[in-house]
Formats: structure tokens, sequence, C-alpha cells
């Protein structure tokens, strides 16, 4: 039989798609919340969820709506929850003393074997794990709400958390169909976030002084920048608008401008072993992006309010 895959705590959103996330993976999960009624009011909306995603063709895996389900169950006693278990994922709300609370607890019960991963969005991992003893078995998986249907996840380490637990939960985050980036080292506000509010700030910035208005602001977005990221990210973009990502910004001074720094000669490298910078390799993820646009612009079409 699948091992258990998940000791979890707290049935918000966020907390039944990690359930489903795994159960879809073929892996047995634990629910444990400290009121029984929680998990009983989240076993039945993980059910009626379940069911509605596979009548609408949307369910993840290969298993169906029943045999997921059944890999689901509830446990209100935490050492019973976590038994046998090979990663916890813990997801009370964004609460530091609460969630090193719960840590503190898992220390003292799990083994040398178990990953122990906070759905923290914000809170550094040298905070949330400071004193454990299995530090080393500690890391923050950030989701992206609503994690069923965006499948980012941010992997950030404590700075004593072992490379072998990066890749653990790298692959299960894999086998689980969600697509995980290890942040190298922790920063506040991640990756995601500090890329989410600097686009809102200066998209706040030009309607406040009155550059544009603010539904022509979101429109640049979701007609403009938004669907081009929604398939390749921003350096990657740089690349594929002229030939390479050098020839890009030596062709752009205005770029400098805004800017105000080179960009590391890293991401060059980067994008040339992704995408070598000569016409052919060019060409032809010019024609896969466009090609994607263009579903994405039908799709667009087809899903417009009225």
């Amino acid at each position: 039989c699948p091992k258990p895959a998940w000791g979890g705590k707290g049935f918000g959103l966020i907390g039944r798609s990690w359930a489903m996330l795994f159960a879809s993976g073929g892996f047995k999960v634990k629910l444990y919340d400290i009121e029984q009624q929680q998990i009983t009011n989240a076993l039945e909306t993980i059910r009626k969820e379940m069911k509605w995603l596979e009548q609408s063709g949307s369910l993840k895996g290969s298993l169906s709506a029943e045999q997921q389900l059944s890999l689901i169950s509830g446990c209100g006693n935490l050492a019973e929850a976590v038994e046998g278990t090979m990663h916890i994922q813990e997801c009370v709300p964004e609460n530091l003393e609460l969630k090193k609370k719960i840590f503190a607890q898992l220390d003292r019960i799990v083994d040398d074997r178990v990953i122990l991963s906070s759905s923290s969005s914000c809170l550094l991992p040298s905070k949330l794990f400071v004193g454990l003893a299995h530090v080393k078995q500690c890391i923050v998986a950030h989701p992206v709400n609503p994690p069923y249907y965006v499948p980012l996840v941010e992997l950030v380490p404590h700075p004593e958390t072992a490379p072998a637990t990066m890749d653990r939960t790298h692959a299960l985050m894999r086998k689980i169909g969600q697509t995980p980036v290890r942040v190298l080292r922790e920063i506040e506000g991640f990756v995601l976030n500090r890329l989410q509010y600097a686009i809102i700030s200066e998209a706040w910035r030009l309607v406040e002084e009155g550059i544009v208005s603010a539904n022509d602001l979101d429109l640049v977005m979701s007609d403009g920048l938004g669907m081009r990221y929604a398939f390749i990210g921003p350096l990657e973009t740089m690349h594929l608008n002229a030939e390479g990502i050098n020839s890009y910004i030596l062709g752009r001074v205005f770029l400098l401008h805004v800017l105000f720094v080179f960009l590391p000669l890293s991401f060059s490298q980067d994008m040339c072993m992704k995408v070598p910078d000569d016409p052919g390799h060019l060409d032809a993820r010019r024609q896969w992006r466009d090609d994607c646009l263009m579903r994405l612009a039908q799709l667009k079409r087809q899903v417009q309010p009225q």
C-alpha cells in the first residue's frame, strides 16, 4: 500500500487542497485537527469537491474519485496521525507562535526520516523552525492559491535544512503534479510575493499618478503581460524578443534606465542553456510560444464574461 503522505492540521482551502493533491498521487492521507468537527467538515467538503472534479473531467491523477477518497482519513490524535508518515504538511493560519507551537509538538514525536513542511506564505524558516532537534528535516513548501489549479510550490529551506530534505520534497511535489521551485536561501516574501508586490506597487503608482486608469492598467496585465507570462517568464520573454537576452539588453538603452543595473551574466547563461540563441532554436521556441498564445486567446474569448 502507498505510504501515508500527510499528517496535516488546519482545513481551509489550502489544507483541503493538499489532501486532495496527495491523494491524487496515490498517497494515503491523514487529516489532523484538535476539533473532530473540523475533520468531519473537511472530509465532507473534499468528497463533494472530488466528485464535482470527476464529473467535470478535471480530477487529477489516474485514480477515480472513490479510490482517492478511500486514501483520505481523519485522526484526532497527533501521535497517531503522524505515525509511519513520510511527509507532514502544516496548514494552520499564518501565525508564527501558533506554527512554532505545532512544530515543537511534532519535533518531540517524529523520527529522523519524516519531513516537516510548512505551507507558510511569508514566515521565514529560520523563525519557524528555530530550536528544533529535527531542523535538518524542516522546509517551507509554499503553494499558490488555489493549489489544485495553480501548480507552483516554492520550496524554501532553513539555513540548516539538509539537501536531501529539499530533494525529497521536490520529488514529492513533482509526483503529485505540482511545479516545485527551489528558493536557494530564505528571503522575506520568498520569490512569488516579491514579484507580485513589485507589480502591485508599480501598478498602484501608475494609477495614482494619473498615467493610466485602473481598468486599463488591469488590461495591460490580463491582455498583455499576463498572456505572455502564462507560458514563459520575464527572462525568457526578453530572450525570445530579440536574438537572445544579451541582444535584447544591448539594443534597448531605455531598459537600463528602468532597471538601473545590468542583468547578471548568469541570466544569459541560464537562458542560453534553456534555449540556445541561434536562429533555429529561437525560432522553434517562438513558434511554440505563439501556438500557446493562440490557444490561450481562443480560451479567453470563450470564458469572457458577458
